[in-house]
């Protein structure tokens, strides 16, 4: 007897629900992607307990017939793709057919469906159609999943919190509708509304809608092509980040993907712009011919593969590194990070006391809302529709160098430089300030090979455990191409007879150790990696420190050679060289202007 037998089309959708439910975010998923297939312009996502005993989508798209609604419960049964090579051209989010019958498995499922000339009610239990009846015309579908997980209960009990789940449907929304700007997106949870999209096309809008106004207000415009691809979106300013990559949105030809090497690339972009622990604001959306893209990875669809990979990263690279060096970075000293529920449960408020008491009368529910659109109206003060222009513009126009001159009047605590011109008062760092000119003048001596160097009058003795000595032996040829004149001494150790003009005066043998601290700690050796390695760890170490005492005439040259450095803006570990306090900053803090 025969022990292989075909599995039971309940218990295939229930291995298949495995792969594809996984939580309720990834039933919002597989719904949410089918509205936006149906050319849906409203989808509303309403839950219950985040989704754990209800999820609720609701559309106005093109709907179903009463044969179409009954055999979307099949397993793959899609309208999506017809034939093998449609598999290698796919436009559209689903295809599989396989996320409703699997859905259907593990849940009860309403499905309600009009496509304006018949209207159709299903109801599913456990996989299997219970009931079909008639229903009214309006056209569009609404799917109803309920007890999900109830026949499944080891999966049930592995859920996470419902903050969790309730985070990660938000977060999938966030994104779905960063990707699809011109569809209205609505989430609730509990009666409570928790996401509301204009729907409007208008990208840096939405943007407004879930990150907020101060985050849209501190995006750039960016877009280029090349043969193969096209990259369009918003960056943010690198005084904007977050701790996690929750902020980067990926999509492909409007898919929200996930994808590492990309991600890596966008962060290499924003490289000394950012500490290396942030992740900028970033929505970029690559066009790419389909069969250049593979979705059919993973049965959630978020992971893919491109062909031509090297040509996209190089694009990305390019288009974001191009649009920061030509804007004018330098963050304000005064943020109003004020978060919407703050006005909800407070009748005052107080900011940052080290500055000042900003009021000693208390605030009541309707002035502090009036202030709070004040303050918005601030904040949102460019048009969405023309930003592109106008930065179009400063392209164009950019000056050289990138800071206004500005004049030194005195430095703070040992450390901080305070300086004024015509547009407000700014306030340097001087060790992150020698940090960046230093960081550029090595790179660019490693760059471009500079072989200028001077001899020694006493020649440096350099002695290093054997383990160390046999990897810089390797390594020779690193300080041939530098231009150093050397010698082996005895055993593990090296005589320094000349070395490179560039390496600072005062400390070349602290230099000349921390080169070759460098070359024995990489021994894997990549020459951009290398140069860069060397510039940061020089730029640290050789830069004058907090608390050095520093003249005016240091100051001043400190100051104008800074504002010939390529990005003034960070030192190279991205931490800010320089805060702006603008004219009508200073007036807000004493008052004159409200």
């Amino acid at each position: 007897m025969s022990k292989i037998e075909v599995m039971s089309e309940d218990l295939a959708n229930k291995i298949a629900a495995g792969e594809v439910v996984e939580k309720t975010m990834n039933v919002v998923k597989e719904l949410v992607e089918n509205s936006v297939d149906a050319n849906a312009s409203i989808i509303k996502v309403e839950l219950i307990d985040s989704g754990v005993k209800q999820i609720k989508v609701t559309d106005d798209g093109i709907g179903m017939d009463k044969e179409d609604s009954i055999l979307a419960f099949s397993r793959h049964a899609t309208s999506k793709l017809k034939s093998l090579d449609d598999l290698f051209n796919i436009n559209s989010l689903g295809f599989r057919g396989e996320a409703l019958p699997s859905i259907a498995s593990v849940s009860n499922v309403t499905l309600k469906t009009s496509n304006g000339k018949t209207g159709t009610i299903v109801e599913v239990e456990g996989g299997k159609i219970k009931e079909v009846k008639s229903c009214d015309l309006k056209k569009g579908t609404t799917i109803t999943v309920e007890n999900l997980f109830y026949n499944t209960p080891v999966r049930l009990k592995y859920l996470r919190s419902l903050y969790t789940e309730l985070a990660n449907i938000s977060d999938y929304l966030n994104k779905m509708a960063l990707s699809y700007p011109n569809i209205k997106f609505i989430l609730i949870n509990n009666d409570k509304e928790l996401l509301n999209t204009s729907g409007n096309g208008d990208l840096l809008k939405t943007i407004s809608n879930i990150y907020g106004v101060e985050v849209a207000s501190k995006m750039l415009f960016i877009e280029g092509e090349n043969d193969d691809f096209r990259i369009s979106g918003y960056i943010s300013y690198p005084e904007l980040t977050k701790g996690n990559r929750s902020s980067m949105t990926l999509l492909v030809n409007n898919r929200v993907v996930k994808n590492n090497d990309i991600n890596k690339c966008i962060l290499e972009s924003y490289h000394t712009y950012i500490p290396k622990d942030r992740c900028p604001y970033v929505v970029l959306n690559i066009e790419i011919d389909p069969f250049l893209v593979d979705v059919n990875v993973h049965p959630t669809k978020m992971e893919v593969k491109f062909s031509k990979l090297p040509d996209l990263l190089s694009l990305i690279y390019q288009v974001i590194s191009k649009r920061l060096s030509v804007k004018t970075l330098i963050p304000k000293a005064i943020k109003e990070n004020i978060e919407d529920n703050y006005y909800e449960d407070k009748v005052n408020y107080e900011v940052n006391s080290n500055l000042y008491n900003y009021s000693s009368t208390p605030k009541y529910s309707d002035e502090v809302e009036t202030e709070k659109k004040e303050i918005e109206e601030i904040k949102f003060d460019f048009d969405t529709n023309s930003q592109e222009k106008v930065e179009d513009e400063e392209i164009e126009n950019q000056e050289d160098p990138r800071i206004k001159d500005m004049y030194p009047i005195g430095i703070v605590h040992g450390t901080y430089i305070i300086c004024e011109n015509s547009d407000g008062m700014f306030i340097i760092d001087q060790h992150a300030a020698a940090e960046r000119i230093n960081y550029e003048k090595y790179y660019h001596a490693l760059s471009t090979h500079s072989k200028n160097t001077i001899d020694v009058l006493i020649p440096y003795k350099i002695e290093l455990p054997s383990n160390e000595y046999l990897i810089l032996e390797r390594n020779f040829s690193i300080l041939d191409r530098l231009g150093f004149k050397y010698e082996e001494f005895g055993t593990n150790t090296l005589i320094i007879r000349s070395h490179p003009t560039w390496l600072p005066k005062y400390a070349p043998l602290e230099a000349i150790k921390k080169i070759i601290e460098v070359i024995v700690n990489n021994e894997d050796f990549d020459e951009d990696k290398f140069n860069e390695k060397v510039s940061i760890t020089l730029a640290c170490k050789m830069s004058i420190k907090a608390g050095d005492v520093i003249t005016m005439p240091d100051i001043t040259y400190l100051i104008e050679e800074l504002r010939k450095t390529k990005n003034p803006f960070t030192c190279p570990h991205g931490r800010p060289t320089i805060i702006a306090y603008t004219k009508y900053d200073l007036e807000k803090l004493f008052k004159r202007a409200m």
